[in-house]
């Protein structure tokens, strides 16, 4: 039969044994099996692919932008040529108005000549008969059978006087008829001098026709071959950017399994400290003779209560900006968009933005992703870059950090991009593009920068 000692030191021998398994076997139950753990050669890899990517997604926006300022160049000479073009033909209509008024003109004068000159042959021939008659007679007056029937020598003489006065009245008509025959032989050589410049004019007038179409034909193949090569970067870019977001992504994933390795590491040394004490008390107990009890009840063992795990807050807001920023790459633009929650609906601005639709489409403009990115870190600034300026402590730009706001514009009021380091930035730029990563444009930028973080 055991006595009550026994009896204790048997039951506390129990519990203790309980307490060293629970403390060598028990933490398989307590904590799920490790999750995967990446090197940290692969996340580095996988950062230094992102960042390849996204330095080539640099690269092409700064292709892009060159290839688009020259098919801008190129689509404003198609104008130009267009409207020289336009210009040789109202020129080549004019030119064949006036030879067709000089030919009808030569061909009016040519048939008034011809009938002059008719005119002066019928009455040529008229005189030539005339003259030979009288010369046949033996005068110079006419006809003897304009002698017959006189009854007088006074009807005689007037009657000769007659044929004088009719002789000469055709000699003065034969000489009109010649002059009306000279100036019509002039009008025609005028008239057909008219057409011979006419002519002229129409031929250069044609030709200049021909060259502006020309010219015409060989702008508008130059700007069709450069908005294909826009298009060509254009998809280039928007395949690099899927693959950014696809390293991008990646590496969120191995970052976030080391996250979940390091709390699954963590919670398990706690756990297991919990049980060293655990175990140490249990033996501390047992080692120790156990109390007398005063109504001959047997001692009894409760094990300390375990302490809440307390877990500390971790990350960074500026890189807690940043990451809100780029999720959100390929997001379409639209004026007005954005807020602390994420895109919206764009608003009217009765121009460019209408034209694209930017007042019916979601997405963000440049200080609506600004807003979204910097509330994700508990840093509320108003949408609009001029104020966004003003919110911060300003930094001189040599000086810019990550996660620093740039600015440009009069007051910061123009445009606002949010800095990535290394000469880069991701931007909401403008209508008809999309939030993107981009090399910082120096033009216009403003000297400092501001820091929210």
């Amino acid at each position: 039969m055991f006595t009550r000692r026994a009896v204790a030191r048997i039951a506390v021998s129990g519990v203790l044994a309980v307490v060293v398994a629970l403390a060598t076997a028990g933490s398989g139950y307590a904590a799920p099996p490790p999750p995967p753990n990446p090197s940290d050669s692969e996340i580095s890899a996988g950062r230094a692919d992102a960042d390849a990517k996204a330095a080539r997604v640099g690269e092409l926006t700064g292709e892009l932008t060159q290839a688009e300022a020259r098919l801008q160049e190129l689509t404003d000479d198609v104008a130009t040529k267009m409207e020289l073009a336009n210009k040789a033909r109202v020129d080549l209509e004019t030119a064949q108005a006036e030879a067709a008024k000089a030919l009808a003109d030569a061909d009016s004068a040519k048939v008034e000549a011809d009938a002059a000159g008719k005119a002066v042959e019928d009455s040529r021939r008229d005189l030539d008969e005339f003259a030979a008659a009288s010369y046949q007679q033996g005068s110079t007056i006419g006809s003897i059978s304009a002698y017959f029937g006189a009854s007088s020598p006074e009807d005689l003489l007037a009657r000769a006087q007659l044929l004088e006065a009719v002789s000469g009245s055709s000699l003065n008509a034969m000489d009109q008829i010649e002059r009306s025959r000279t100036e019509k032989a002039n009008k025609d050589s005028a008239a057909r001098a008219a057409l011979d410049v006419a002519n002229q004019k129409q031929a250069a007038a044609d030709e200049a026709k021909k060259a502006a179409d020309s010219a015409q034909a060989v702008a508008v193949q130059a700007q069709q071959g450069q908005a294909a090569q826009a298009a060509l970067i254009r998809d280039n870019k928007a395949g690099v950017e899927a693959q950014l977001a696809e390293a991008l992504g990646a590496v969120d994933g191995l970052t976030a399994q080391r996250a979940q390795y390091d709390q699954w590491a963590a919670d398990k040394q706690r756990e297991d400290d919990e049980n060293a004490r655990r175990a140490a008390e249990a033996a501390a107990a047992a080692a120790a003779p156990p109390p007398a009890s005063s109504s001959g009840d047997d001692d009894s063992y409760e094990p300390a209560p375990a302490r809440p795990i307390q877990v500390a807050p971790s990350g960074d807001g500026v890189e807690t900006a940043i990451a809100r920023a780029m999720a959100y790459l390929g997001m379409r633009y639209s004026w007005g968009g954005g807020n602390y929650n994420g895109p919206t609906v764009g608003i009217r601005d009765g121009g460019v933005a209408d034209s694209y639709g930017d007042y019916y489409s979601v997405g963000f403009d440049c200080s609506g992703l600004m807003m979204y990115a910097f509330a994700g870190a508990g840093v509320y600034i108003p949408h609009y870059s001029g104020y966004q300026y003003n919110s911060g402590r300003k930094v001189p730009l040599n000086q810019a950090e990550r996660g620093d706001m740039l600015f440009w514009g009069p007051g910061g009021g123009t445009h606002v991009a949010l800095y990535l380091g290394d000469g880069m930035m991701i931007e909401a730029p403008y209508s008809g593009s999309s939030v993107r990563i981009s090399p910082v444009r120096y033009g216009g930028i403003m000297p400092y920068a501001t820091r929210l973080l």
